[in-house]
């Protein structure tokens, strides 16, 4: 069994070394798709044996979706994996020896992702284990397209998890952290607006049987409950949830740190940036020019449209099961 992993980078030189040796004793093919990095991350990846593409970025689903539509892909099997995660030596081993065994109607494998925040494993608030889909048969399986939150799914048969360490370690500062999160939440208030507007297509693919049946329960509280809540009031509920239900005060002062500023402060944020982009849009119904000011405003491209079947719907279509 070949398997091609893809790597999406972007000034990623800290991480790159790290996340491609992890899967050097198991993978085939590396391909990195970089959107133009300035701090050499593609020489250490050519470096180290990776093949090289660029493409310009958009957004996470939509670059890796063109990797999937545009690489040379000669893998069985492809792994995605971000360049600052790293597989464990216990779960490289059980890809190598579990994989081929696997029987013809297994099409994908969630993996158990461990969080390392401030150098320590967040094992509680929920963090523990987060799993998903990152390897799947080639073929079977593509990117939700979303601006934020987008996962694999999978079609014609089914999943299974695997045990092993998979581990999300960025070693860059507070900092970076907060600058990343205050991206992220402008990409998720768009989701949130698109939502409630119907501005451009939501492919509404998430099931306990195309992925891991967490991220879609995840997914359906988010956006049937979660996001009908006043923000003021569900930032403070989730974060008490997390930290104290779910026994996030076990993860000591590092521990607080990160489930206040992701499990509060961030979504306290989304909420914020979703009203001010709402109040921005309000005098507007025209849903060209709600997405040309919302463009304006994020910065990024949005176009509004409707929903037509596409080739993949119908190749979801046909290759779904049948019960």
């Amino acid at each position: 069994m070949r398997i091609t992993a893809i790597i999406l980078t972007h000034n990623e030189s800290l991480h790159i070394a790290r996340a491609i040796r992890s899967i050097q004793p198991f993978v085939d093919q590396i391909c990195v798709v970089d959107s133009g990095s300035t701090d050499g991350t593609t020489d250490i990846a050519a470096q180290l044996g990776a093949e090289i593409h660029t493409h310009p970025f958009v957004n996470q689903a939509r670059q890796f979706q063109w990797a999937l539509d545009t690489l040379p892909i000669r893998g069985d099997w492809i792994l995605r994996l971000d360049a600052d995660e790293l597989i464990e030596p216990d779960l490289a081993h059980e890809i190598a020896t579990r994989l081929p065994t696997l029987p013809a109607d297994v099409v994908g494998v969630n993996l158990k992702r461990k969080h390392i925040f401030m150098d320590r494993w967040v094992r509680h608030g929920g963090r523990y284990p987060l799993v998903m889909l990152r390897l799947w048969r080639h073929g079977h399986g593509r990117i939700e397209d979303r601006w934020m939150d987008e996962h694999a799914v999978v079609w014609g048969g089914r999943t299974v998890v695997f045990e092993g360490g998979f581990a999300d370690h960025n070693l860059k500062d507070l900092g970076y952290f907060v600058q990343k999160h205050n991206q992220y939440a402008t990409r998720e208030a768009i989701e949130v607006l698109n939502q409630r507007l119907g501005l451009f297509s939501r492919r509404e693919a998430l099931t306990a049987r195309n992925t891991s049946w967490r991220v879609a329960a995840k997914r359906w509280a988010k956006e049937r409950v979660y996001n009908r809540i006043p923000f003021t009031l569900s930032a403070a509920s989730y974060f008490a949830w997390r930290y104290l239900f779910q026994l996030g005060f076990l993860d000591g002062r590092s521990g607080l740190v990160y489930h206040f500023l992701q499990g509060y402060w961030y979504r306290f944020l989304v909420g914020a940036r979703v009203m001010e982009l709402e109040r921005a849009v309000a005098h507007l119904s025209d849903k060209s020019a709600i997405c040309a000011e919302l463009s304006r405003l994020t910065g990024h491209k949005l176009v509004a449209q409707s929903a037509p079947a596409t080739d993949l719907d119908v190749r979801d279509e046909q290759l779904a099961p049948r019960h």
